[in-house]
């Protein structure tokens, strides 16, 4: 940088006086790999009029740096730069660098462990965390990425301290992962909160029992390939009586190997659930939208619900038995609905109609029209039209169309 920026006279300052004096040439630099980079210290030397080594001590360093800060400092704030202690860094309290790690990458807030001694094992107390790619995928891989991952998975095994509230995993691209059984197990014991499985398409899970031993579990989404095979659901969600926010992805999941028809409700109530979003669910005559509609009568205090259609070119044009079963259920508490990827079959129209009729204090209900605007602006406007006739249990519910 200097040499781009024309410099003729340069000043270089290190801390250690064994480098400083190879530099200079008044010892003999006996190291073979470092030989090479003298001798490119040198070549670049000739390129300055004058250049200068000069040894200071580690706290000096951190004097003159901080000296030079304040001086590029407006004159206002110069006086309260001198204050502080040359070392900011290992003076900072726990609290504060607590919340500089949470703003961090996962990746990046492990990196800190070389700012100092106090810095080295913080990261290892965080109670947010992500897991994904960037951690075990580099431009130059060497080792295996299911490697690394497995590798990962040990530190955090071993050094974490304390609760992890929020975890995130994110292996969908992952090939061959190994069993993620024990670590489910581990964050069950660390108070887990809000936890996102995001995993890989290529392999079917099995889902861990003790993922459902999460007492504290508020926020569950489960994504891609899972199966959960002799799995009781009173039990599951008995035991996750705090869940409040539940996503499960119908398309590749499998929940119900343990019934040969899927029930109508659960044992109980579970009053705790406000939001449920089911994304990729087909609206045909099928195990998996019988299994849906049993999971939504089974959230009587259900205040948002996200559905994303998912079709196919024979998907038919009759109504749903399975959801004419459903117009029995009023949804006292549910204020907002948004119908995703709507392509105006009957199965979605009878859909609409059915939350309309039966949410007596609805709000909203959101349409995404990104289909639909392919068609002709005649079906359009003739699809709009049916809508608008719906009847409406709330009179304050209002349809909105998303572009």
């Amino acid at each position: 940088m200097a040499i781009d920026q024309n410099v003729e006279e340069l000043l270089i300052m290190g801390d250690s006086d064994l480098i400083i004096r190879q530099a200079q040439g008044e010892w003999e630099t006996r190291d073979v790999k470092l030989i090479p980079y003298k001798k490119h210290v040198e070549d670049l030397g000739k390129r300055f009029k004058s250049i200068e080594f000069r040894c200071n001590p580690k706290q000096q360093c951190k004097k003159q740096v901080l000296g030079d800060y304040c001086y590029m400092m407006p004159p206002k704030r110069r006086k309260y730069c001198r204050s502080l202690p040359p070392d900011v860094l290992s003076d900072l309290a726990d609290n504060v660098i607590d919340v500089i790690l949470m703003c961090l990458p996962c990746k990046d807030s492990v990196r800190t462990s070389i700012l100092s001694k106090k810095w080295r094992y913080h990261w290892c107390r965080l109670t947010k965390l992500t897991l994904d790619s960037s951690l075990w995928v580099t431009k130059k891989d060497l080792l295996n990425p299911t490697v690394k991952f497995t590798k990962i998975i040990y530190q955090l095994l071993s050094l974490h301290e304390g609760p992890i509230t929020k975890f995130t995993l994110n292996i969908g691209f992952l090939e061959n992962c190994p069993d993620i059984g024990n670590f489910i197990s581990f964050l069950s014991r660390k108070d887990i909160q809000h936890l996102v499985l995001d995993l890989s398409w290529k392999k079917l899970y099995k889902l861990p029992s003790s993922l459902f031993t999460c007492s504290q579990l508020r926020h569950l989404t489960l994504r891609d390939d899972m199966r959960a095979e002799n799995l009781d659901f009173a039990k599951v969600f008995e035991s996750c009586s705090a869940l409040e926010h539940l996503r499960l992805d119908f398309f590749n999941t499998m929940f119900y190997d343990h019934y040969d028809e899927a029930p109508t409700r659960l044992p109980f109530v579970l009053n705790s659930v406000k939001q449920f979003y089911l994304p990729h669910i087909m609206l045909i005559d099928s195990y998996e939208l019988s299994f849906a509609l049993f999971l939504i009568r089974s959230f009587p205090c259900l205040e948002y619900l996200e559905i994303q259609v998912y079709n196919e070119e024979d998907s038919g044009t009759e109504e749903s038995l399975e959801l004419k079963h459903l117009s029995k259920v009023t949804f006292n508490h549910l204020r907002e609905v948004k119908i995703e990827l709507c392509t105006r079959r009957t199965s979605e129209m009878q859909l609409i109609k059915l939350l309309l009729a039966n949410s007596p204090v609805l709000v909203r209900t959101l349409i995404d029209r990104k289909f639909l605007d392919d068609e002709p602006l005649d079906t359009r406007l003739q699809v709009f039209a049916e809508i608008s006739k719906f009847s409406h249990a709330s009179p304050k519910a209002e349809v909105v169309y998303l572009d």
